[in-house]
């Protein structure tokens, strides 16, 4: 290994390169023991590599069980049209399922009229949802619905067909346009509990709107993803 950089940095480039040419998602790596022996270092840089590894999305942890490569080489999901995740887990190979895990209609809050551009005397349905692939917890989400567009949406609709399916089908409700913005943070308790992660892990914030034909804002919805197992391409197309 070159001397130019720390060693752990040294040790990080080595893993990246077996990790993108030669394993794939869910791959085991070798124990810290192991890589220490292989590669000729300490445990300390080991785990000095392993933890830069885990931040760039490229390992993840399983309590007691080890360290495993993670989906970031998969497809990434392209923003520049509406998103589906049950679309584009399928796209991927993985078998999506959807865990309702709160679905209730209440009046608007000041601070959701506000968010949602809506009048302060309208009804909302809240709906949290756990969205897994393969078995794998990999997003939590909190959508709101103005009850009035859809009135007579049941959890019964909902476990029955995916939202934007719902929207077209059942309540003939075009989407026009779905805005989003993204940004990375660390896990809470609850988050991290739903997703099988540690509290502090990295995660990605995902907030949604969703506006129909007649430019109504019909669904906002503020996720939180794994960041071992998501990332986001853009495409940006120049006019004229």
């Amino acid at each position: 290994m070159e001397k130019e950089q720390p060693l752990y940095l040294q040790l990080v480039d080595a893993l990246e390169v077996k990790i993108r040419k030669s394993m794939a998602a869910n791959d085991k790596l070798l124990s810290e023991r192991e890589l220490s022996e292989c590669y000729g270092v300490s445990r300390i840089t080991v785990r000095l590599a392993l933890k830069e590894l885990e931040l760039r999305g490229l390992i993840y942890k399983k309590q007691g069980k080890g360290t495993y490569v993670s989906g970031i080489k998969e497809p990434a999901t392209d923003l520049s049209s509406t998103y589906s995740f049950t679309e584009q887990m399928k796209k991927m190979g993985k078998i999506p399922k959807t865990k309702i895990l709160s679905f209730e209609q209440h009046p608007i809050t000041p601070y959701l009229s506000r968010l949602l551009e809506l009048d302060t005397d309208i009804d909302v349905f809240e709906l949290e949802r756990l969205r897994i692939a393969d078995e794998m917890p990999l997003m939590f989400e909190r959508s709101y619905i103005p009850a009035a567009v859809f009135s007579g949406l049941t959890v019964e609709n909902l476990e029955q067909k995916p939202l934007y399916e719902l929207f077209a089908e059942d309540f003939q409700e075009t989407i026009r346009l779905a805005e989003e913005e993204f940004y990375a943070s660390i896990a809470l308790d609850y988050e991290a509990n739903l997703l099988g992660i540690k509290k502090g892990d990295p995660v990605l914030h995902i907030i949604r709107k969703t506006y129909n034909d007649k430019n109504i804002l019909i669904e906002f919805t503020f996720s939180i993803a794994r960041a071992d197992q998501f990332r986001y391409r853009i495409q940006h197309r120049p006019n004229g």
